[in-house]
């Protein structure tokens, strides 16, 4: 009861000396039909004890430069709102803005913003009155922000800050009102690692800051590099009380040379400077962006002797007309006595401060300022549903009105689209790499872009490396060498001993770089060895260049019948179709295309389903084809020999369609074998390894017993084609269809002669595509020697496509047969 009693005393002295405060025209505030509280760390936090409480008078710390400079940033923005004619009309924007030099005396300016007529209400009254302070923009630190923000969660205030990273900052059940314009510290980090990975080094030292921002950041690197080679060797909390000697003795007696430094500028400062008091060399320092731009310190002496200096960056971004701002408002300055008439901590000792001083500062974090007022701005427009020359004056508005706006931010920026993700962060913005060169000055080798898609980039060539040129190595133990598994020494995976793989075994490094693995017994390996003696598997793609080239063959094949079958099909009743076969061509025509389906499957690498349809068209139309021949064969020496001699079986022949009886006997008769085949012993992939030590040939297994029915048919069906077109090779000169027939055989003949023969002497890959060249011969020695003459006299010699030519070939033929 003491203590809430004491609570309420201290919070009632805090309200009174804010009721007595009054404020002269100052930088610190601005009338305006609504209000926007502004925190600023102006000056450096007071670390002094106290044994008794005191009033907190900032002006009488050191001024920060880069701070001060975004609190006329702030002031800027709104000045430029408030000239805008599309953005707020006829609505001016005010502030109210306090030096926030420490996070536990500070608190009289927040109860400031908080208040309604030096008041606090309590939550549980309707309050009377409304606040102007919309929306506060701040504080920077982490650590403010936990210490405040309470305050503003419960009344929904929005809070903007341009420079909190603490992740938790994200949860929106305990800070619903946050939002801020950095972005968080799980993204900071994510392009420290990168940077790491991308110079391949994997022992890394972390010292971090003895805050809530130091022990995030270090909490988050542990947990992005568990999954990565990246080792954290080495990591320290830097305070006041911090041994920089022992810390750097620690770093150098284990072999560190990557050192991350992930601390608020000031921290950063007192690490630098003790790295060069006691020098310390040959180091890669790696920045956050609270003091990768810092424009003082990498302009100490004996800078370049601590190693290479890299940072990650807020981009420095040209805020237009900021400048003129400067040095307009540095010539009507009201500093001069503000420490005598200002109270609160809204004074500054800033009355000597040049433009120039302010303008060439560190301009880490102004664009995240801007964008916040601008952000609560276009909030306040949206709320006010303000148009094209005024605003809708009738509206009240709540804080939390703003924050609804605010959270749906989506305007353009400096050509840099605003909007948040749902937990507040930013869903814009980037990253710069910078590296410090030996001239003093800060260089852009890299960025690290969040939108649309995320891109890292570094120029390693710009980088002047304290090594003279090659990239400095981090390492706890050197890589093995090709062919060792490492194992490892001591808690960390990055150290490790080496020792060699034996024979019959390998290291597979991406996999395992623990473990020697033993090969199969179809492999085999030398000692050190990094995969196991394979042997080379071969097969035809296809991409290959014979495999293109007979597929291409096959398609011009399938062209040319569907060419002819037009052609025979627009020249049907003339007597060189009729004597080719009639309705015969086209069955012909349509068995040829469907075979050539058989050479597609020969390449590529050999599946059950491709083995199958490797021999099925082919075995199957190409039965029908020489069904046809057979049949074509016999009617011409039938009609030119048999008619004469045997008139009964040319009677029974004509009567029952002997010709499409003997086709369909064939083809189901072949159907059926195959079937039998396929069911018995179906073709599948096999690998080929007896006649090869060193490769495996991959193609497919037929089983000759249960396809030998299918061969012996089509050996057949060829025999009895040959002999029926043999018996005709004495008729008429210039009626050829027995010779082209026969001819067409004789090549199909020596095609699988020569085949069989390179299948017995070469066991190769390309046997495949033998095989499927054999099959498109085939399929083209008719296409070409029995169909193309007659192609050609239809469409060349249409004098010999007449029933006159052919009736006086007949007779001729018959009047020598008699003689």
């Amino acid at each position: 009861m003491k203590r809430v009693l004491a609570s309420l005393c201290l919070l009632g002295l805090f309200l009174h000396a804010l009721t007595q405060c009054t404020f002269p025209a100052s930088d610190f505030q601005l009338d305006g039909d609504y209000m926007l509280g502004g925190v600023f760390d102006i000056h450096h936090s007071d670390t002094t004890y106290h044994d008794r409480p005191e009033a907190m008078d900032c002006s009488s710390r050191p001024l920060v430069l880069s701070s001060y400079r975004k609190f006329q940033l702030m002031r800027f923005s709104v000045e430029e709102i408030n000239n805008s004619t599309s953005l707020l009309p006829n609505v001016s924007l005010g502030y109210d803005i306090f030096d926030h030099c420490s996070d536990t005396h500070n608190f009289p300016g927040i109860f400031k913003l908080l208040s309604v007529d030096g008041m606090i209400q309590p939550w549980s009254k309707e309050p009377k009155s409304v606040s102007k302070v919309i929306a506060l923009v701040g504080p920077f630190s982490s650590t403010q922000v936990l210490t405040v923000a309470p305050l503003f969660m419960m009344d929904l205030i929005p809070m903007v800050s341009y420079g909190a990273s603490f992740s938790a900052l994200g949860d929106k059940e305990k800070f619903p009102s946050f939002l801020r314009t950095v972005h968080s510290n799980k993204n900071m980090i994510d392009v420290i690692v990168q940077i790491v990975q991308h110079f391949n080094w994997r022992w890394v030292a972390f010292l971090h800051s003895d805050d809530i921002f130091g022990e995030d950041g270090r909490d988050v690197f542990i947990k992005r590099i568990r999954d990565t080679e990246i080792c954290l060797a080495y990591t320290a909390v830097l305070n006041a009380q911090t041994n920089y000697s022992l810390l750097f003795k620690q770093i150098e007696a284990q072999r560190i040379h990557i050192i991350v430094v992930f601390t608020p500028k000031m921290t950063a400062e007192d690490v630098i400077r003790s790295a060069i008091k006691l020098n310390v060399t040959n180091k890669v320092w790696i920045a956050g962006d609270n003091w990768s731009l810092n424009k003082r310190l990498h302009k100490e002496k004996g800078i370049n002797n601590i190693g290479t200096v890299l940072g990650v960056s807020q981009p420095v971004v040209t805020i237009p007309g900021f400048s003129d701002f400067i040095y307009s408002s540095r010539k009507k300055t009201r500093c001069k006595n503000a420490k005598q008439n200002v109270f609160c901590n809204q004074g500054c000792n800033c009355s000597s401060l040049t433009p120039e001083e302010i303008l060439t500062v560190d301009p880490s974090f102004n664009f995240p300022v801007y964008s916040a007022v601008y952000a609560i701005a276009h909030a306040l427009h949206n709320t006010l549903q303000c148009g094209v020359d005024q605003c809708n004056g009738n509206i009240t508005v709540h804080p939390y009105m703003v924050l609804a706006e605010l959270k749906k931010s989506n305007f353009t920026l400096l050509n840099q689209r605003i909007h948040f993700y749902g937990n507040g962060d930013p869903q814009f913005g980037s990253y710069s790499i910078v590296f410090w060169n030996h001239s003093g000055d800060v260089e852009d080798i890299g960025y690290y872009r969040f939108q649309p898609s995320v891109h890292f980039h570094i120029d390693d060539a710009n980088i002047q490396w304290y090594t003279k040129g090659e990239v400095p190595t981090s390492l706890c133990s050197p890589e093995c060498d090709v062919g060792f598994a490492k194992k490892q020494d001591g808690i960390h995976k990055c150290c490790f001993n080496c020792h060699i793989c034996k024979k019959e075994t390998y290291i597979n490094i991406t996999e395992d770089p623990y473990k020697c693995i033993s090969c199969k017994e179809t492999e085999w390996s030398e000692p050190g060895s990094t995969s196991c003696a394979l042997r080379l598997v071969e097969y035809v793609p296809f991409t290959d260049s014979a495999a293109m080239m007979i597929m291409v063959a096959a398609g011009v094949l399938v062209g040319l019948t569907l060419a002819m079958s037009a052609l025979f099909a627009i020249n049907f009743n003339t007597p060189v179709v009729r004597s080719a076969g009639g309705p015969m061509c086209f069955l012909i025509f349509s068995c040829l295309s469907l075979c050539s389906l058989s050479v597609f499957f020969y390449f590529g690498k050999p599946t059950t389903s491709s083995c199958i349809l490797r021999f099925l068209p082919f075995l199957l139309f190409y039965t029908v084809c020489l069904a046809c021949f057979v049949v074509r064969s016999f009617q011409i020496v039938c009609v030119f020999k048999m008619a004469a001699k045997f008139p009964m079986l040319h009677s029974w022949w004509m009567k029952y369609h002997g010709q499409w009886l003997l086709i369909t006997v064939a083809f189901v008769a072949q159907a059926l074998l195959l079937l039998f085949g396929y069911i018995f012993g179906p073709p599948k992939p096999y690998n080929e390894t007896l006649e090869y030590p060193d490769k495996i040939i991959l193609g497919c297994d037929i089983n000759l017993n249960a396809f030998s029915g299918p061969v012996i048919l089509l050996l057949l069906l060829c025999s009895l084609c040959f002999i029926f077109s043999y018996m005709g090779k004495d008729l008429p000169k210039n009626y050829n269809e027995a010779k082209a027939i026969t001819f067409c055989l004789l090549l199909l003949i020596l095609t699988w002669v020569l085949f069989a023969t390179e299948y017995l002497l070469y066991h190769g890959k390309y046997i495949q595509t033998l095989n499927a060249l054999a099959v498109l011969s085939s399929l083209y020695s008719f296409l070409l020697w029995y169909f193309l003459p007659k192609c050609y006299i239809i469409i060349f010699q249409p004098h010999r496509n007449t029933n006159e030519y052919f009736q006086g070939l007949i007779q001729k033929y018959t009047k020598t047969m008699s003689q």
